[in-house]
């Protein structure tokens, strides 16, 4: 599955999982460098995902008001 098609909980819980190795710790740094590498991507697949919901529920408010 590519990066594109991981729903939102699917990049969160990736992340998380990113993290906890990195505090964890004990890798060597190339090791260390790939993990943050690869949790700025899900970072940036979630804030795209909260990004879109925001932008769907700020659509939303503006339609009901002008009713």
């Amino acid at each position: 599955m590519t990066d594109e098609n991981l729903t939102y909980e699917q990049a969160r819980t990736e992340l998380a999982s990113v993290v906890e190795r990195l505090e964890q710790g004990g890798g060597t740094l190339e090791e260390s460098l790939a993990l943050w590498e690869r949790g700025e991507k899900l970072a940036d697949v979630c804030r795209r995902w909260l990004d879109g919901a925001r932008e769907r529920i700020e659509t939303a408010r503006a339609a009901r008001s002008e009713e």
